[in-house]
C-alpha cells in the first residue's frame, strides 16, 4: 500500500473558530471548515442562538450574534457542542433547551453547569444532571471555580465566553469593565492539554491573551476580533491512515501537514517512530504546510510502546489498534478521562481487544496490551463512537473477516470515511 491522503479540516479547530466568530465584534470568514455531523450541529446551533451562518462547502461566513435567542439545540453526540454552546447560551437572558443522542446522556456535564450556575445561570434538568436540560442567563462575575479533571472542554467552554461575561454588579464602572479580568480557578488537573493550548491560541489570534499561573487563569474583557482564517487539516483523523501504514508495512503520505500546531495529532510522527516507523517531512523547514510520510515497519519490527497519553487522549483508540500487532507489550497510561467520551473508550477498547483474542489489562487509568494472534471473522463493536469505528477498520486491515458494526458513525468527524478508506487501499489519491 502506498497512498497520498488529504484529510478534512480539524473538527476541534472548526468548532472553536465557529464559536469565536459568533462571539466576535465583526464578521469572520473561515475556509477549510470540516463538514461533518459535529460541525454541522455546531453551525445549526449558532444560527439558532442568533448568529448568521452562511456556508458554501468548506467556506463559512459568520455574522456575530448580538443577543441570544430562545431555541432548542441538538447536540447529537458532539462534546464540543454540548459543552461550548451552553456557555454561549448562558450569556443571554432567555431559556435555551439542549438535547442530543441517547448516548450523549451519559457524558459528563455537571462541572461546567455548576460553574455557569456560580456565575448566575439557572439550569433545569429533565432527569439526571445531564442532557436534556434548559439553561437561562445572563451570567456575570469576576471569579469562577471549575473542576475540569473529567474533560478539558469544560475549561475551554468557559474560556471561549469569558471576554463576553459581564463583571460582577459591584464592579460595573466603566473603568472596571475595561480592567477587571475574569479569574478562572481550576480544581484538579485538566486532561487533553493540547486542546486547552488550542483554545488559548485561538483566543490570542483574535486579540484576547490569557494570563496563566498554576491553577489560575485570568481572561481580560477584551472583545474578540473578526478573523478570516484557514482551518488546518485534522491530524487526529489522519491517525487511522498513518496507522494503516504501521500495521501493513505500507506507506501513507498526509498532505498539508502543518509545521506548527496545537493539535494532539502532532504527536503521531514521534509515537510511530518509537514503534519502528521511518518518518519523512518534506516542504522545507519554514514551510507553513508540509508533507508527512510514514513508512511502516515490517510486522516483526513493530515495537510496543509505553506512553503517557493524558494530554493526547483522543489518539488512544488508533494507537491501541497499532499496539495490538506489535511484537512486544504496550502500556498506555493517563487515560481515565476517556471514560467520559462518546462511550467509555477505555472499557470499550478492553472489551474489543478481548473479543479479538488479544491480551489486555484494563486499569483505572491505563491499558496494557499483550499482542497475540487475533481471531478471524470477528465483529468489532463501534459503540456509536467514531474513534472505535476507525479502531475496527485498522484491525480489519490485518485480520481476515473483521467487520465493524455501524461504520457510518465515522460521519461524526469524517463524512466520507468508508470511501476514503477504500481509496487508500487501492493506492489512489485520497481526498477529503
Amino acid at each position: 500500500m502506498d497512498a497520498p491522503v488529504q484529510v478534512p479540516g480539524s473538527k476541534s479547530l472548526s468548532n472553536r473558530e465557529l464559536v469565536l466568530s459568533a462571539l466576535a465584534q465583526s464578521s469572520s470568514e473561515l475556509t477549510g471548515v470540516l463538514r461533518a455531523r459535529d460541525t454541522d450541529l455546531c453551525m445549526r446551533a449558532l444560527h439558532g442562538l442568533g448568529a448568521k451562518v452562511e456556508a458554501a462547502g468548506t467556506r463559512v461566513r459568520i455574522t456575530p450574534l448580538t443577543s441570544v435567542r430562545p431555541t432548542v439545540v441538538d447536540c447529537g453526540l458532539a462534546g464540543t457542542v454540548m459543552r461550548f454552546l451552553p456557555a454561549v447560551a448562558a450569556l443571554g437572558n432567555v431559556p435555551v433547551r439542549f438535547t442530543g443522542d441517547p448516548q450523549a446522556q451519559t457524558r459528563p456535564l455537571r462541572p461546567l453547569l455548576d460553574a455557569l450556575t456560580q456565575l448566575g445561570a439557572r439550569v433545569e434538568f429533565e432527569s439526571e444532571a445531564c442532557l436534556p436540560f434548559t439553561i437561562c442567563g445572563p451570567i456575570a462575575g469576576n471569579h469562577v471555580l471549575i473542576d475540569a479533571s473529567a474533560s478539558s472542554q469544560f475549561l475551554s467552554a468557559l474560556l471561549l465566553v469569558a471576554p463576553r461575561i459581564a463583571p460582577a454588579a459591584a464592579s460595573r464602572s466603566a473603568q472596571d469593565r475595561a480592567g477587571t479580568p475574569l479569574t478562572i480557578e481550576l480544581v484538579g488537573a485538566a486532561p487533553s492539554k493540547a486542546h486547552i493550548d488550542m483554545t488559548l491560541a485561538c483566543m490570542r489570534r483574535r486579540g484576547v491573551p490569557v494570563w496563566c499561573r498554576k491553577n489560575i487563569l485570568e481572561v481580560p474583557r477584551t472583545p474578540y476580533r473578526g478573523l478570516n482564517t484557514v482551518i488546518e487539516p485534522d491530524l487526529s483523523n489522519a491517525g487511522p491512515f498513518l496507522a494503516a501504514a504501521m500495521v501493513t508495512g505500507g506507506t501513507v503520505t498526509i498532505e498539508q501537514w502543518p509545521e506548527r500546531t496545537t493539535q494532539a495529532g502532532v504527536q503521531w510522527p514521534s509515537i510511530f517512530e518509537r514503534m519502528g516507523a521511518r518518518v519523512q517531512v518534506e516542504g522545507g523547514p519554514h514551510a507553513q504546510l508540509q508533507t508527512l510520510t510514514v513508512h511502516g515497519p515490517k510486522r516483526e519490527q513493530l515495537r510496543g510502546i509505553e506512553v503517557d497519553m493524558h494530554a493526547f487522549g483522543e489518539l488512544v483508540p488508533t494507537l491501541a489498534a497499532v499496539c495490538a500487532f506489535a511484537q512486544t507489550p504496550s502500556t498506555l497510561v493517563g487515560i481515565a478521562h476517556l471514560r467520559g467520551h462518546e462511550t467509555d473508550r477505555l472499557h470499550a477498547l478492553a472489551q474489543e481487544l478481548q473479543r479479538l483474542g488479544i491480551g489486555v489489562e484494563e486499569g483505572a487509568d491505563y491499558l496494557k496490551i499483550f499482542p497475540q494472534e487475533p481471531k478471524e471473522n470477528t465483529t468489532v463493536e463501534s459503540y456509536a463512537d467514531h474513534r472505535m469505528a476507525t479502531f475496527g477498520a485498522i484491525i480489519g486491515l490485518v485480520v481476515p473477516g473483521t467487520k465493524v458494526r455501524n461504520i457510518a458513525t465515522t460521519a461524526k468527524t469524517m463524512a466520507h470515511f468508508p470511501t476514503m478508506w477504500t481509496q487508500m487501499l487501492a493506492g489512489e489519491h485520497v481526498s477529503a
